[in-house]
């Protein structure tokens, strides 16, 4: 009999039920439970992925020469950050599986530490890249706009702690972390500070940010092309920061064999180089999430639109996330998901319940989104 650990059901496959309703809409079902980009990437990355010529050899595990040059060019660009690109940048196969392995291997550098610090709302992943490292996943409260609270860690875990993730803007609430202070407490306390910010490019509220802006010493920050040029399905990404994790992380991940594919570092410096798709993309992702904030009206809940990211965070009208769920799903052929889904220790959040809200992804065409809208007044108005 296994007595070890038992994977919990993946979130998302919790909603078979609510995608049958959804689907026997006329017109099919409206996904927005996952952040899966709808649109197209840039032509000339589809071109570049299919004409590198790379396909035979072996990728560099840290990113070929021309990657790690066009990641480090765009955060010059973007962020005024120079960062050099042969002791600073590597690649990353998109972001998720290094932030789920990530606590293994500083672990492994750290046996005396054993914690992982996390927002309480946020993206699963932190919490399962501390379960699969068999380390402490120690939830950080967040306040009311659902920003990153460092003043409510507890000292003991912080001398435990072998990272504190950040994630700016935020999923799933949009919210803007103060990173200069992340980045601040990470040195004061000994602990890296490690940044996922691949929605940097869809921040709303001011210009686009990164805890580099703050200095590279204790601090990785980690992005990706999935989001930012619709590239979710060719997994590709990089990390910068303190050139000695740097370096320790790209020996660990040699021996691992985690390579981003050839043909992908290609399409990756063609993403990198070009930013009119990028900002094109923000203005859709603005458009469609006025949308959903008008389809949250109909349905009686008051959503804000985020200060960053593609997702609207709304309130379920009765405070009962899966009941809200379930109508949209019903009503308005609308898949979302609930929110605790984001937060598995509603008691450690801080003063919002997270359960009481559902997140909905910008990620159909405004004219599915408008078909939903449409189906929701109908039945509302009838």
């Amino acid at each position: 009999m296994n007595s070890g650990f038992v994977p919990p059901v993946y979130p998302y496959e919790r909603l078979d039920g609510l995608r049958a309703a959804a689907a026997a809409q006329d017109g099919g079902a409206v996904d927005c439970s996952v952040g899966t980009p709808c649109d197209p990437p840039p032509a000339a990355v589809v071109a570049a992925l299919a004409g590198s010529g790379t396909e035979r050899g072996y990728p560099a595990s840290i990113g070929s020469a021309p990657f790690r040059q066009a990641a480090a060019g765009w955060t010059q660009r973007r962020f005024g950050v120079g960062l050099d690109p042969d002791s600073q940048v590597a690649a990353c196969i998109g972001t998720k599986e290094f932030v789920v392995s990530l606590p293994r291997y500083l672990q492994l550098r750290h046996p005396d530490r054993d914690t992982v610090l996390y927002p309480a709302v946020s993206y699963p992943s932190y919490e399962m890249g501390a379960t699969l490292a068999g380390c402490r996943a120690v939830p950080v409260a967040v306040d009311g706009d659902f920003r990153i609270d460092l003043d409510s860690i507890d000292g003991r875990d912080a001398a435990r702690a072998v990272c504190l993730w950040v994630n700016t803007p935020g999923n799933p609430a949009g919210g803007l972390d103060d990173l200069g202070a992340a980045a601040a407490w990470g040195r004061a306390n000994g602990v890296l500070v490690a940044s996922d910010e691949c929605y940097a490019e869809f921040t709303f509220d001011g210009p686009p940010r990164t805890i580099l802006e703050h200095g590279i010493d204790g601090v990785l920050a980690v992005h990706s092309l999935s989001k930012r040029s619709n590239m979710a399905g060719v997994r590709a990404g990089f990390y910068a920061g303190d050139p000695d994790l740097v370096h320790y992380l790209r020996e660990c991940r040699k021996h691992a064999g985690c390579m981003v594919p050839g043909p992908v570092q290609a399409a990756a410096v063609a993403a990198w180089a070009d930013q009119a798709h990028v900002d094109e993309q923000r203005s859709h992702y603005r458009q469609r999430l006025e949308i959903l904030a008008s389809l949250a009206s109909e349905a009686g809940s008051r959503a804000d639109l985020p200060a960053g990211a593609f997702y609207l965070w709304a309130p379920a009208p009765d405070g009962d996330a899966w009941a809200f769920a379930d109508l949209l799903a019903r009503r308005a052929g609308l898949i979302v998901s609930p929110g605790e889904f984001y937060c598995t220790a509603p008691g450690a959040a801080g003063p919002v319940d997270p359960r009481r809200y559902v997140r909905i992804a910008a990620v159909q065409p405004e004219d599915r989104l408008m078909l939903a809208l449409e189906r929701l007044q109908g039945w509302r108005h009838r």
